[in-house]
């Protein structure tokens, strides 16, 4: 780099800026230094449809970044290039896209006139307006079309990138319970922890069961869901009432009627928990790409006690369930024709897949348990399956596989000026 830079990273949503941006920030400092004069930092938030609102928050405890704009003046920027605070651009500099759509960093980009680079988890897009595709596995660069297949080089998983000292193991047992974020899940996932947690501990005493909970929840809202008065699936399922306790220090938790308790992970990002865990059992979603990332071993729970709670569906089964009246009835009545199908096509062997990592491996490395789950169940699987380090091993292996190679945040700065392989150009050229 032999002149002032900027790199302005384009992000959106709190996976992305906490798994991406954060170890790229990390990386660019300890290869370019703190010298600002050298290589100057921004980041952009676009707006996220799964946003918490703290994202910017979050931005700002990263003392690597510069400058910061918030997801609610990304309109503005994108179309007409105007900041809140009326940043100046250096002549050279590097768009870098960590989340959000590819699109718009082919806008931005070729309004400052920079160079681009983007960071392609799964697929990349948009290869004739884009210098670089930093890329997950060889799997993504292959299917760049042959002209553009140049352009692209392996960097790895920036979800395994995260910063040392998270996650140091210790000799307890930690087993995480993820119930999901949005009502629909929580109504279901909570009375099944508590069951869970109820009916684990005569097999595993000695086993400890944390929570993490979503950045869209507060504690208060969480509790709600163990609250007989206010969620009726605790009833239903017998799960008995449960106390929540905050100490002075360290986590709050719910003590159950037996005396098992669950302890709440407030720390977002949670990977830090996480690491320490022997075996998660989450929800479908985003969670368990993040977890095959960590390469820990997991199950994952599809409850359908309340097929009238699952409001999942778009198009016409989402506007049906939203008519007045008989909308319910009529998700019900959808909900239980899907779960029919789910049935057959699994008796078929063709079973439909929900975790991330399945999907990605085209089989199911990591189990699904789909049905009217019950605590007893999931703590007889559990310990089965913790009783058995060969297939926890295996389930490692397996997750592993399906991402990058670690080091990806290294390979990808690395990568800004001068691509691997040696075909670089200076971060002023365009291709």
């Amino acid at each position: 780099m032999t002149q002032p830079l900027d790199i302005l990273i384009l992000s959106n949503g709190p996976g992305e800026v906490t798994t991406w941006v954060r170890p790229v920030l990390v990386q660019l400092r300890q290869r370019y230094g703190e010298d600002r004069q050298r290589l100057r930092i921004s980041v952009v938030l676009a707006p996220c449809p799964h946003g918490t609102g703290h994202e910017a928050e979050v931005v700002r405890g990263y003392r690597e970044c510069d400058r910061l704009q918030g997801p609610e003046a990304f309109w503005p920027f994108l179309l007409w290039g105007k900041t809140v605070e009326g940043w100046d651009w250096r002549p050279a500099g590097i768009v870098l896209f960590l989340g959000g759509d590819q699109f718009f960093a082919v806008a931005i980009a070729q309004r400052l006139g920079y160079r681009l680079v983007v960071y392609a988890e799964w697929e990349a897009r948009w290869p004739r307006w884009v210098d670089q595709f930093a890329v997950m596995n060889a799997g993504v660069q292959e299917k760049i079309p042959a002209a553009y297949r140049h352009k692209a080089y392996v960097v790895g998983d920036l979800m395994r990138d995260q910063p040392d000292g998270e996650g140091e193991p210790d000799d307890t047992e930690w087993i995480a319970f993820l119930p999901g974020s949005k009502a629909m899940k929580l109504s279901q996932g909570v009375p099944l922890a508590i069951a869970f947690a109820d009916h684990l501990a005569p097999h595993r005493p000695q086993t400890r069961i944390g929570i993490p909970l979503a950045p869209t929840l507060d504690l208060a809202r969480f509790c709600q869901f163990a609250d007989p008065a206010f969620n009726p699936l605790m009833k239903k399922l017998g799960v008995s009432p449960v106390t929540l306790i905050e100490p002075p220090k360290g986590n709050p938790y719910l003590r159950t009627a037996t005396g098992q308790t669950l302890e709440i992970w407030r720390r977002f990002p949670a990977h830090g928990d996480l690491r320490r865990c022997r075996f998660c059992l989450t929800s479908p979603g985003a969670n368990t790409a993040e977890l095959a990332a960590m390469q820990i071993p997991m199950a994952v729970m599809v409850a359908t006690h309340d097929l009238e709670g699952i409001e999942v569906w778009d198009g016409l089964p989402g506007l049906m369930a939203r008519l007045p009246g008989v909308g319910k009835l009529l998700l019900k009545g959808f909900n239980q024709f899907v779960y029919g199908q789910y049935r057959r096509r699994e008796q078929q062997g063709k079973k439909p897949l929900f975790a991330w990592p399945n999907i990605w491996a085209g089989r199911e490395i990591v189990p699904e348990w789909v049905g009217p789950l019950t605590g007893e169940f999931l703590a007889n699987e559990v310990d089965a399956l913790l009783n058995d380090p060969a297939a926890l091993a295996a389930m490692r292996s397996a997750l592993g596989a399906v991402r990058g190679e670690p080091g990806a945040a290294a390979r990808l700065v690395a990568g800004l000026v001068e691509p691997e392989g040696g075909d670089g150009c200076a971060a002023s050229d365009r291709v």
